[in-house]
């Protein structure tokens, strides 16, 4: 019984810990030696504890290898207040479905919270999506991003008659705008989005960065508020 009972704690922290990370700490922390194991079963809430701090860990190296130049926004690419001293990125897709609950989300962050800066990295993922981030940005570089971004999760779908839609209710010069969205900028921004993405570990959107946070999937309101704020706070701690 004993030892089904191990196997059951390894297995758990192995699951925990996922892929090699777990089998590592299985290793390095002697989960295998009798004291290890004894003390473990004394203290089951340690598993999960070792298992968020290996996470945060981690999540502080990969954001500490990927740099500071992209927490620069592309100029314009911005929701809330563009001066503001809270920050939360998103990578976000217009055919995403969590994206388009997420952006009514947001709406309510900012409402709440008038230092909330939201950067927006767009990042096509799904088919048929890049003509509307490339089109997001041209509308940024109009100065009308937000409104064409709100006006975009409006519609059912980010098709070509969505976004026709939605340039007009964004006032967009959609002459200028189709030009821009071909421009090198913006193709590079894609690109440094998708780079990013994949260097942090993402596997889909929406996926949240505040502070030294990561998040995945839609969060709602609260999550994110807590979040946002915790990352404020550990900024004054560091300051």
């Amino acid at each position: 019984m004993r030892d089904t009972i191990l196997r059951i704690v390894g297995v758990f922290a192995l699951a925990l810990l996922g892929g090699v990370l777990g089998a590592a700490l299985y290793q390095a922390t002697g989960l295998a030696d009798r004291q290890t194991e004894a003390f473990l079963l004394d203290n089951p809430d340690m598993l999960p504890r070792m298992a968020t701090e290996l996470q945060e860990r981690e999540t502080q190296a990969r954001l500490a290898k990927a740099g500071d130049e992209w927490r620069t926004p592309f100029p314009g690419a911005v929701l809330g207040n563009p001066e503001g001293t809270r920050t939360l990125f998103e990578f976000s897709d217009y055919n995403c479905g969590y994206c388009r609950l997420s952006h009514g989300h947001l709406e309510q962050l900012i409402a709440q919270d008038p230092q909330l800066r939201v950067v927006i990295k767009e990042w096509p993922i799904f088919e048929g999506s890049e003509a509307a981030a490339r089109l997001a940005l041209a509308a940024a570089k109009q100065g009308k991003f937000a409104a064409f971004h709100g006006a975009l999760f409006e519609q059912e779908t980010a098709d070509a008659d969505a976004l026709a839609r939605a340039g007009e209710a964004a006032g967009l010069d959609m002459e200028r705008a189709r030009a821009d969205a071909e421009g090198q900028d913006v193709t590079m921004e894609l690109m440094r989005n998708a780079l990013l993405a994949e260097e942090l570990g993402f596997t889909g959107t929406p996926a949240w960065i505040t502070g030294n946070t990561i998040l995945q999937g839609a969060q709602g309101v609260d999550a994110l508020a807590r979040a946002v704020d915790a990352a404020a706070d550990s900024a004054d701690d560091d300051s």
